[in-house]
């Protein structure tokens, strides 16, 4: 695999796997560009040295064949932005006999666009004959889409087949996600910090497992916290409840018993008295929660618990939120936990925010430049930490 920091460019044609799967909102305006930022100094290192970029990605999630509101031809004026002058061609589809004629036109500086790559069901299928037609884009294959590493498709996997070691590498993006990850898993300095929070516990099971052999604390926030709180006796309410996973709650917090891993629950909650950014909402005991009302975000007791032990740790990472911060109301847990990471960052700890919702809460916080790293890939850097093997990460070195 080429090292893509020391490869020259010059006069090549590189293909290259971006993630593009940005939101949109009704005017099918981009709404948040972190995906495309990130792909950027990869785009501009090739360029800069004189070669040419085929850029390819999925955009959501088209039923079997082209919908216009999943054309990438949306993003091409966010896209310009960054590249004001370079003229940026798009090809309306990304295997035809016009995209073929765009790419081999191509000239040293310029970019092309192709189309939604899941216009086709053979991309998600991995499909071989997909992946090699893709491959005749470019004389060097390039992977930057971390977001997309955990899936065996064909323009993340299976298009590596059809280069040699000598010709296809990790972006400037790639190579970053996976040195931080694997930073933080092996050799982190000590004290080790993982903040899990989200929705289900059945979601984040094997992270557990795995964050216990090697984190010195756990903070257990969010939806997931309720089924460990149930499991130890407390009284929940209406609050998100998975009573197939008690038992395995159980064994997670007997096992960080053993391993000497100090799992820490929410003290207090806020309580709220229906599902909606308007519900009457109030302070309660973790443990007496009442009948009829549900714990939408950690309390002020657990904020100052979970900064405390934040900001005494060398080395943490935050998979998750608190609460339902998407409500203004349920998000003073999630954004506090946000700053307790940035002050322990400029205090010197090494920050990993592990993508996804966690992500969206470090940007929306406005903090995100005073964190280690934000990673891209949610629910790759989530295989990724539980010890799962990414096909897109196997298949350079094949």
């Amino acid at each position: 695999m080429i090292n893509f920091q020391n490869t020259n460019f010059k006069d090549k044609k590189v293909v290259m796997r971006v993630d593009f799967n940005v939101p949109l909102n009704a005017e099918l305006q981009v709404t948040d560009d972190t995906r495309i930022s990130s792909a950027v100094s990869t785009i501009k290192k090739i360029l800069a040295d004189g070669g040419s970029v085929v850029l390819m990605s999925h955009l959501g999630r088209p039923k079997g064949g082209p919908e216009a509101k999943y054309s990438l031809k949306h993003i091409i004026s966010f896209l310009q932005t960054y590249f004001p002058d370079v003229k940026i061609q798009f090809a309306d589809d990304c295997v035809s006999d016009e995209a073929f004629s765009l790419s081999k036109s191509l000239k040293s500086g310029e970019i092309l666009l192709l189309e939604n790559l899941r216009f086709y069901p053979e991309e998600e299928k991995g499909n071989p004959a997909f992946a090699e037609k893709l491959s005749n884009h470019g004389d060097i294959y390039i992977n930057d889409a971390f977001g997309t590493a955990h899936r065996e498709h064909a323009s993340t996997a299976t298009i590596a087949r059809y280069f040699d070691t000598d010709h296809k590498g990790f972006g400037y993006l790639m190579a970053a996600e996976v040195e931080n990850a694997t930073k933080l898993l092996h050799g982190a300095e000590k004290p080790v910090t993982a903040i899990v929070g989200g929705a289900k516990v059945s979601d984040k099971i094997q992270l557990l497992e795995r964050l216990i052999d090697s984190m010195d604390n756990i903070l257990i926030g969010g939806g997931m916290a309720y089924t460990f709180l149930s499991a130890l006796g407390g009284k929940i309410g209406n609050s998100l409840f998975e009573p197939d996973y008690v038992d395995l709650a159980l064994k997670i917090m007997d096992k960080a018993k053993t391993n000497n891993t100090a799992i820490y629950l929410p003290k207090d909650n806020i309580a709220a008295d229906k599902f909606a950014p308007d519900a009457e909402s109030k302070e309660v005991d973790s443990y007496h929660i009442p009948d009829g009302w549900m714990g939408l975000d950690i309390g002020p007791k657990t904020i100052a618990e979970f900064s405390s032990i934040i900001k005494t740790s060398k080395t943490i990472l935050w998979n998750g939120p608190m609460g339902v911060f998407e409500f203004d109301k349920f998000a003073t847990g999630t954004f506090s936990i946000a700053k307790a990471l940035a002050e322990a960052t400029d205090a010197g700890a090494f920050s990993l925010i592990g993508g996804g919702d966690s992500a969206s809460a470090i940007n929306k916080s406005g903090l995100e430049d005073r964190v280690s790293f934000v990673s891209t890939g949610g629910g790759a850097m989530l295989e990724f930490l539980e010890g799962k093997e990414l096909p897109g990460i196997k298949a350079m070195a094949d």
